[in-house]
């Protein structure tokens, strides 16, 4: 990046006294291979690779990037490394105190550059989507005749929040959220290494968990916790970081929650309960025990589903097109956002009516299914639409219930041996009054006897 007086003096500052840098900063790789996850961006002979001179040689130069992912990803990392370990000229912007005067600053440089020394320049852009159509309008000439090489970040959707002239002239790198193994890794090298904390402090297992859960997968936001209870921890004379020391510097308890453990199916189980017994409140709860504790949102989603089903059926028919509109939300957006649905969808089904009939109607078919109560298919039901079908009486006999004024017709459906059986047996719950009426009329006109 372009050296300045000022930048210089704080690059000294910090050689010489490395705590001026907060640890999320001290810790950022040196090359790509200290990079954590991303590793599909990472490939031999990729975009990124090329930016660093790894395989930059021949007719075909490096590509411009825009690197699109959630917050503490890595994208300013990757930057950062390129800045680090390429010979090209480096400069950093960032679009929420540039304008257009500063980019065509860089370009004016850039071009100086190229033609006075055979310097290319990379353009670091953060914040990209902040920038108006017309900054964005203003990067297009240089990045078209490659004055500069640009790489740009945002947490946004790039086809929303960049023009389609920067998007076709630039590759579309996807950066992936972090794994908890990720950031546990980074956690446990900030630890040790001697950027880091040098292993002034030892962190606990049971502390590490809860450190991950906070994080989110945000490696920035895992590195300054980590660094802020070390220094508690280590201001009160202690060696290791206590969970205790830990909750009370980020301000944030402990969830016993255990994703892959008893707690994970005990919540899911206690909150399908409640929405089950209609307590909206107890519901609440136990979803924001499970979104705090970090889990998939997905999970809590697909549970929705199922009891939407299982225990609110045709009670509230509009029960399950919340809950599958939900999970389709849900898998669009993710948290923190994905908790505004879930909630959305868990406060609908624990006040909807209830019935689980339509459970027991079908648990009751399967059990004689699988007893062996089934029986050929009447005659008159069977298909009739190929050649010899009528030779073997296929069809013979099925009244067309469209053709009878009232569309319903007397005939046995049912196989013999189960052609009175009854399964569904609705509620007068709710919206299922209706369909409690309407079963009642089908079956007397269909001359069913109950069995």
């Amino acid at each position: 990046m372009e050296p300045d007086l000022f930048t210089a003096a704080a690059e000294e500052r910090q050689e010489k006294d490395p705590t001026a840098s907060p640890l999320a900063v001290r810790m950022r790789p040196r090359t790509l291979d200290e990079v954590v996850g991303q590793q599909h961006l990472l490939k031999p002979g990729s975009p990124l690779r090329r930016l660093v001179g790894e395989g930059a040689g021949g007719p075909a130069g490096p590509s411009s990037v825009i690197l699109w992912g959630p917050p503490g990803t890595g994208k300013t990392t990757l930057a950062y490394v390129v800045s680090k370990a390429t010979d090209k000229r480096f400069v950093e912007l960032s679009a929420i105190t540039a304008g257009v005067k500063e980019v065509r600053a860089v370009i004016d440089g850039a071009r100086r550059a190229t033609g006075g020394f055979g310097k290319e320049t990379v353009l670091f852009l953060d914040e990209i989507h902040r920038f108006s159509k017309a900054q964005q309008d203003s990067l297009l000439p240089a990045v078209e005749n490659r004055w500069v090489t640009l790489i740009a970040a945002t947490t946004e959707n790039p086809y929303f929040s960049v023009i389609s002239p920067l998007l076709s002239r630039s590759l579309l790198l996807t950066l992936e959220p972090l794994t908890d193994d990720d950031v546990r890794g980074l956690i446990r090298r900030a630890l040790t290494d001697e950027r880091g904390l040098g292993g002034a402090v030892t962190l606990p297992e049971d502390t590490e968990a809860h450190l991950l859960r906070i994080a989110g997968g945000d490696a920035r936001r895992a590195l300054t916790a980590l660094e802020a209870a070390a220094g508690a921890a280590l201001d009160k004379g202690e060696s290791g970081i206590g969970l205790a020391t830990l909750e009370a510097t980020v301000d944030r308890a402990a969830v016993q929650y255990d994703r892959d453990g008893d707690q994970h199916y005990d919540v899911a189980s206690a909150l399908i309960k409640s929405i089950r017994g209609s307590d909206v409140d107890a519901a609440l709860h136990y979803l924001a025990r499970m979104i705090d504790a970090g889990e998939d949102p997905r999970f809590i989603a697909r549970r929705l589903m199922i009891s939407a089903s299982e225990d609110i059926g045709l009670a509230d028919p509009n029960a399950l097109p919340i809950a599958v509109a939900a999970a389709q939300a849900v898998a669009m957006i993710g948290f923190p956002e994905a908790a505004l649905t879930l909630s959305h969808a868990t406060i609908a089904l624990a006040l909807a009516p209830k019935s689980n009939a339509a459970t027991t109607a079908i648990g009751a078919a399967l059990d004689d299914v699988r007893t062996g109560s089934a029986g050929p298919v009447p005659t008159h039901l069977r298909d009739s639409h190929y050649q010899g079908a009528g030779k073997l009486g296929h069809g013979q006999g099925y009244v067309y219930p469209h053709d009878l004024p009232e569309g319903i017709a007397e005939q046995q459906y049912a196989p013999d041996a189960l052609k009175d059986r009854t399964y569904y047996t609705p509620t007068r719950h709710g919206a299922e009054a209706r369909y409690a009426d309407a079963v009642e009329w089908t079956r007397k006109h269909l001359g069913r006897k109950r069995s």
